[in-house]
């Protein structure tokens, strides 16, 4: 691998990473009741899965489990775009702040997306 790809697959990282952690702070400032709970919960775990699967397919040995994990991640970003859609709906007052999560996670499954039509 040369050290262009490697840099960009650290800094897909980092996003990834950054994303993550901006879902997390989101989650801390809503406000705590039954329909928050849920949606919190669901979204912490495909907001921060997408890092996570991101550094597994880095580490695979073979092109079907890297592209197996690439799948994994752009589908823990449609999901997470979904979730914040309903913090959204349930969270009206939040709009400037969920706006901004809403585009990164659709630019996240677009790259995952890119990277799956290219490892083929």
């Amino acid at each position: 691998m040369t050290k262009i790809q490697n840099s960009k697959q650290y800094d897909l990282e980092e996003r990834t990473l950054e994303f993550g952690k901006k879902i997390i702070r989101l989650c801390k400032t809503l406000s705590k009741n039954t329909i928050n709970f849920r949606l919190i919960d669901q979204v912490i775990r495909s907001g921060t899965s997408m890092g996570a699967n991101y550094r597994e397919a880095n580490e695979t040995e073979t092109k079907k489990d890297f592209r197996f994990r690439i799948r994994i991640c752009r589908k823990e970003g449609k999901e997470t775009i979904y979730w914040l859609n309903l913090i959204l709906e349930a969270n009206p007052e939040f709009k400037q702040r969920i706006e901004p999560l809403l585009q990164e996670a659709m630019e996240l499954v677009k790259i995952f997306a890119s990277i799956l039509e290219k490892s083929r």
